[in-house]
């Protein structure tokens, strides 16, 4: 039987997402795990541009052709990582539920798009919306 494919869509620009990322690539998770910067442009870019999904706004998660965005894409990341470890047991335990992942979630990205102000760096804007290129 082949490893699940799993692929992370994120702005590797925004410190905390790379972290998050590397900490998901790192632990014992059901599937091999490709990291993918939003900012570099590629097919999976081009379909979630073609989906109308603002990576500004959340990260992709695609799990054998299954695209996830925003509070389902880090529920899905949650579901298929091993529960072992401190990192597993954290992110399964809050991400887990899908209820509380939206809850979360938002709270997160207002945190991350707040950062990336304060550090200079522009959005992606892959929906190339006028005037919407500084957070």
């Amino acid at each position: 039987m082949s490893e699940t494919r799993i692929e992370i869509v994120f702005d590797k620009k925004c410190p905390a997402c790379s972290k998050y990322c590397d900490m998901v690539k790192s632990s014992d998770s059901r599937g091999q795990v490709m990291l993918i910067d939003a900012r570099d442009p590629s097919d999976l870019m081009t379909r979630i541009t073609d989906l109308g999904l603002d990576i500004d706004e959340g990260m992709v998660v695609v799990v054998n052709e299954e695209l996830t965005f925003g509070a389902e894409a880090i529920h899905t990341l949650a579901l298929v990582n091993r529960r072992s470890g401190f990192f597993n047991r954290a992110n399964s335990l809050i991400f887990g539920n899908r209820r509380v992942a939206k809850i979360i979630y938002p709270v997160l990205r207002s945190v991350r798009n707040l950062l990336l102000k304060i550090l200079g760096v522009d959005r992606i804007n892959n929906l190339k919306v006028h005037g919407r290129n500084k957070f």
